[in-house]
């Protein structure tokens, strides 16, 4: 992949992801909160922006979005690839985002 090829893709996430999180915080901002990670006041900013912000600040070289997992065991529960392997696939999604909640309220 070329780095103009790179920068495309990195454009078109920030630019869907800013999107995204525009549209959940207009709907619902303490359920964008909680689903996006992020504090209130980055929520109030967002909604505020324009379409023209929006593509000047998707258009950075800089992902915006980032994994909030970074522990093995929400990592093992959201991919089921545990040595104690469950059948049920929605008890542990539901394992990982109560503990995901947990770490988001922690957090803020």
């Amino acid at each position: 992949m070329s780095n103009d090829q790179l920068s495309t893709e990195i454009r078109d996430a920030n630019l869907t992801y800013l999107m995204l999180a525009q549209t959940l915080i207009r709907k619902d901002k303490a359920d964008a909160l909680f689903r996006l990670g992020i504090s209130e006041e980055s929520a109030d900013l967002i909604a505020t922006l324009s379409p023209a912000q929006i593509l000047k600040i998707a258009s950075g070289a800089m992902l915006l979005c980032r994994f909030r997992v970074d522990d093995d065991m929400v990592w093992n529960l959201l991919t089921n690839h545990t040595a104690s392997k469950v059948d049920n696939d929605g008890t542990t999604k539901l394992h990982a985002s109560i503990l995901m909640a947990g770490r988001f309220s922690e957090a803020m």
